[in-house]
């Protein structure tokens, strides 16, 4: 009854979005009503939404493992399997537990249901309002200590990417852990896609699935669409740039770069990507003090999204980014919340997706 009532609820609330997309306040009482009758329904929707979202991302799963996950008792988690098993949610076999179709819809239908009772979709309509961006999406949680929130995040930037491909589109996509999470979590599409993926700039750290080309890979691949790698380190000499730049391979996926028509990429932290590309302690400091808060495709801003330094390499430029049509930036974790502000300067038609934890540090600085 429950699941039920829950299922229908989800339903109305998005008939609600799409009918009356400002007018949460409204919706958020009738809530109010529902949770005063029922205090309890709000604790075991958050509660079975998370467990059933658990299980969902790391099926097939065991008991044991599920309530190490989630930091819950054995028994609780037990009891709220066995609850999800007779609804018909999850299936429990000998290697683990798995989310059933008629679970995976369930997922999807309380989504707004679980973001209503956790405040989520108000925050999200209030800072998109402040930042004055085209779209603004939160995931509930910290990204930075919960990997189950990076890989919805991924789930979701996936399914925008796939809404707005035309054919023959160019797709830039840069590396990192969060674009990991994009390539990862996209489904592989059932008709292949006439598109070409390309890094937009060369690739940074030695971990090979955070490589840009790695990534770029992957995505092309689940498009059912080509892509394109970009053989050079972000980290080259002036000289050797140079040098590399006659190259016929390289010329060619400049020219791509040039054209891209879709961007997504992950928002950095100036000090922590200027570690990470090993810049001399001098440039750091000069940096810090000329207020760096961002760095995205190897250009450094500061908050209100002045360009303060660029790192010359190949690939994406500031001209070129201003220029593309379909703009998604992808970044997690209160630390990060200065740096998704400054790149939201540069361009306000761009989509954003993040998460709870840097959403509300957001908002206590604008």
């Amino acid at each position: 009854m429950l699941v039920f009532f829950l299922l229908n609820l989800g339903q109305l609330i998005n008939m609600r979005d799409k009918i009356c997309p400002t007018n949460g306040g409204d919706y958020i009482n009738q809530l109010e009503i529902i949770k005063s009758i029922a205090p309890e329904i709000r604790d075991i929707v958050e509660r079975r939404y998370t467990i059933l979202r658990t299980i969902y991302y790391n099926q097939p799963i065991g008991r044991r493992a599920l309530a190490t996950e989630l930091d819950i008792g054995e028994r609780i988690a037990r009891n709220e399997v066995n609850i999800l098993k007779d609804q018909g949610l999850i299936e429990i076999e000998a290697i683990g537990m798995y989310v059933t179709v008629e679970g995976k819809k369930i997922l999807e239908e309380l989504s707004d249901v679980y973001m209503e009772f956790k405040g989520i979709l108000l925050l999200q309509e209030k800072l998109q309002t402040i930042l004055g961006i085209q779209k603004l999406i939160i995931v509930p949680g910290n990204s930075s200590d919960n990997e189950l929130v990076l890989k919805e995040m991924g789930k979701i930037t996936s399914s925008i990417i796939i809404n707005m491909l035309q054919s023959k589109d160019i797709i830039g996509i840069t590396g990192g852990s969060t674009m990991a999470a994009v390539a990862s979590e996209m489904c592989k599409s059932e008709k292949p896609h006439d598109v070409m993926v390309i890094p937009a700039r060369g690739g940074l750290g030695s971990e090979l699935e955070t490589q840009a080309n790695s990534i770029a890979a992957v995505i092309g691949n689940k498009l059912g669409g080509r892509y394109r790698l970009l053989n050079v380190p972000d980290t080259l000499e002036k000289d050797a740039l140079e040098i590399i730049v006659k190259n016929n391979e390289i010329k060619e996926s400049i020219d791509l770069i040039k054209n891209i028509n879709i961007l997504i990429f992950g928002i950095g932290r100036a000090d922590a990507m200027a570690i990470r590309r090993k810049l001399p302690k001098e440039r750091i400091n000069s940096l810090m003090e000329a207020g760096s808060v961002a760095e995205a495709f190897g250009h450094y801003f500061d908050i209100d999204g002045n360009e303060i330094w660029e790192y010359k390499t190949i690939g994406m430029t500031l001209d070129m980014y201003k220029q593309i049509r379909n703009l998604i930036g992808v970044a997690g974790g209160a630390q990060k919340a200065e740096a998704i502000i400054a790149i939201t300067s540069l361009r306000r038609d761009i989509t954003i997706v993040t998460d709870e934890s840097a959403a509300r540090r957001m908002l206590e600085i604008v």
